[in-house]
């Protein structure tokens, strides 16, 4: 059988009975469209991780399978291009999932054993604290909770990550390590026989918390071969998606329209960013 048949190809942009595409880098990015069972990655090859990352989860058909931890590099792109094992040997830095293990696994058996074999590719990594604490846990158990939330409208999201790819994050081992991340699930509703997409952002924040760090330190040469850079406490936080759009550089229109949590106009011009934002504790603290 045609390989393309029995392993979808990638995001698909009409999963929600709504067109909604990839988000966009910005105009001039040389990026590499990779394509997964039931995700794509948007890698960076400057930065050998990805910009942004998509993937589509039917909650109705998820399989559970072991977990592998076969982590690979992508064939169809050079090396010199990912951030791959050199990154995280000997250290405390956890390869951080980007599309979550569980989400692209669904459909039949081929199927999911493929799509659980492909989340272990480096273009799906990107390097995260190791030590787990219970914002870290929220951050992973987003998708379920928007899940649960969308049962009763066809039980499926799509949902987009990827690391902040800031200039200023600290070098080590020629990789640059992002201090943040963010999230956004997508899902819609159907009322009268209209169709209408609801989005919610989240950023994961695990950059250094003591406000006497010395960062000209934190970002020496010696961080190219020594330990990483401090990482942590996680925070997670629920941010409006034109936020997003001002840390990442991304075109995220069709999202941002649909946000559940846009502060108003005025409130944008007059506020801080971060005071628009709202730390998460649980999940009974996430609005959508």
């Amino acid at each position: 059988m045609n390989a393309s048949l029995l392993y979808p190809s990638g995001y698909n942009i009409e999963f929600l009975q709504i067109s909604l595409p990839l988000p966009a880098p910005p105009a001039g990015t040389l990026i590499r469209e990779l394509l997964y069972t039931h995700f794509t990655v948007l890698l960076d090859p400057a930065r050998r991780l990805a910009i942004a990352t998509g993937v589509n989860i039917d909650g109705d058909r998820l399989v559970t399978v072991d977990r592998a931890d076969d982590w690979h590099l992508e064939s169809l792109i050079p090396a010199y291009e990912q951030a791959g094992e050199g990154v995280y040997a000997r250290n405390d830095l956890d390869r951080g999932h980007l599309v979550r293990r569980l989400d692209p696994v669904w459909g039949d058996k081929p199927t999911v054993r493929r799509a659980n074999y492909d989340t272990f590719t480096y273009t799906n990594a990107a390097p995260q604290a190791a030590a787990f604490n219970q914002s870290k846990q929220l951050w992973l158990g987003l998708e379920d909770h928007v899940l649960t939330y969308a049962r009763t409208n066809g039980n499926r999201i799509s949902v987009f990550t990827a690391p902040v790819l800031s200039a200023q994050d600290p070098i080590y081992r020629g990789v640059k390590i992002p201090q943040a991340f963010w999230k956004i699930a997508a899902w819609t509703t159907t009322t009268e026989g209209s169709t209408v997409l609801h989005a919610a952002g989240f950023v994961l924040d695990q950059s250094p918390q003591l406000e006497d760090l010395d960062l000209d330190t934190v970002r020496a040469p010696a961080l190219m071969y020594g330990t990483p850079p401090p990482l942590g406490p996680y925070r997670t936080y629920q941010v409006p998606i034109v936020d997003i759009v001002d840390l990442t550089g991304l075109t995220l229109t069709a999202l941002s329209e649909a946000d559940v949590y846009a502060p108003t106009p005025a409130i944008r011009k007059d506020t801080d960013r971060r005071t628009r934002w709202v730390e998460l504790g649980d999940p009974a603290g996430i609005r959508l």
